[in-house]
């Protein structure tokens, strides 16, 4: 029963601290557990070229390649303002009596989520990031994909940054590292345009799921790490289409450090299929034919970042990212994405450690297959506090 009891008012210490931010960790029972986040505001004025972005789109809150409007009429700019990045996280580690250590994560954030609407309420219903438990060399759970980079994104005010050039996904996985290599199996789902061209069909019908290496090399001036996929993309309607096709990538990233603090961020990734493994899905892993087959689509990414630091509380980061696709109009229709690219620039200014303001300015432009173009100019501010 006093065990019982001391746990209980632990637990609860545990939660006043981090609330008051007196401290971020306590012990519970023979599991140590550590609270950290941030809380982030952003605002953001934002005018196209050719069209708009409708009010609720998550395009309106961070930059997606894809959702650039083209062909429209230009309109006014707009103006919006949110703290969906703010991000809570608890990591534990639970000793065994072997001498390892059970590690688990679990982690929230409030993008791409419904909620109240913005006339009063501005709510915004909470999801799960990260959850995953790691125990001697291996991981299972849902975190960041093994053919991703988190090292190689740039220090932006957008939630990601090098967008275009760059894999981002987080998904269940069991992954086994050793050193510096990985490999790991993870979920798998298909995106495929439909013949002609059309909404996006999301499938879930892979019998297998995708298979991911990596090996990461680090050294004294940064690091380098080459990622290998192979997937299989699939898709049956139950209506006469039943179809197969195996999708490959590859992906070269890294950081390289230079003598004055400053550093230099790069991605690349190339492959058939790559799908929603590049530019958060600009294009589809393939396309369905006229006979019910699918056809990968090939397409390339490719981002640069560099930093500097102005000082120890100073810094600024310019950035580039594109990306290009190669699709069979026959098959895709003119309404395809044919490129995208974009470019940012920005200044940080961290007063004390645990905050951070900034301004940032994005230009962004989308081709498709058609010719049609467009643009997006984006002057956004944002101020964190991290604990």
């Amino acid at each position: 029963m006093k065990a019982k009891i001391k746990n209980t008012v632990t637990a609860v210490a545990l939660c006043l601290a981090a609330s008051t931010g007196a401290a971020q960790a306590a012990t519970i029972g023979d599991t140590s557990v550590k609270f950290t986040g941030y809380i982030k505001v952003d605002a953001m004025v934002s005018d196209y070229s050719d069209g708009t972005i409708a009010s609720g789109s998550v395009g309106r809150d961070f930059y997606i390649p894809s959702l650039t409007p083209v062909g429209g009429v230009d309109e006014d700019p707009q103006f919006d303002a949110h703290i969906r990045t703010s991000r809570f996280r608890f990591a534990t580690s639970t000793p065994t009596a072997e001498g390892d250590t059970i590690n688990g994560v679990f982690e929230l954030d409030f993008l791409v989520t419904s909620g109240g609407d913005e006339r009063i309420s501005n709510s915004y219903t909470p999801r799960v990031r990260h959850a995953y438990l790691t125990y001697k060399n291996w991981l299972v759970g849902q975190t960041w994909t093994t053919f991703m980079d988190v090292g190689s994104l740039p220090e932006s005010l957008d939630f990601i940054g090098t967008t275009d050039g760059i894999t981002f996904a987080r998904q269940v996985m069991v992954r086994y590292t050793n050193g510096g290599f990985q490999i790991a199996l993870e979920n798998p789902e298909s995106t495929i345009t439909p013949f002609g061209g059309g909404s996006r069909i999301t499938s879930d019908d892979s019998s297998v799921p995708d298979l991911v290496a990596a090996y990461t090399t680090k050294q004294d001036w940064g690091y380098v790490k080459v990622a290998g996929l192979v997937r299989q993309l699939s898709y049956d309607n139950a209506a006469g289409i039943d179809a197969d096709e195996t999708s490959f990538g590859v992906s070269v990233t890294g950081k390289y450090n230079l003598s004055n603090g400053d550093d230099i961020r790069f991605t690349f990734n190339t492959g058939k299929g790559l799908g929603r493994y590049s530019a958060l899905n600009a294009v589809n892993g393939a396309v369905l034919t006229e006979s019910g087959d699918l056809e990968a689509i090939d397409s390339t990414g490719y981002g640069i970042a560099y930093r500097h630091k102005w000082s120890e509380k100073a810094r600024s980061s310019i950035m580039f990212s594109a990306f290009e696709a190669d699709n069979d109009v026959s098959l895709t229709g003119l309404a395809a994405t044919e490129s995208t690219y974009s470019t940012r620039v920005n200044y940080l200014y961290s007063p004390t450690k645990a905050l951070t303001v900034g301004a940032e300015y994005a230009f962004a432009k989308r081709e498709i297959e058609a010719g049609f173009e467009g643009d997006m100019n984006r002057f956004q501010v944002s101020a964190k506090y991290a604990f």
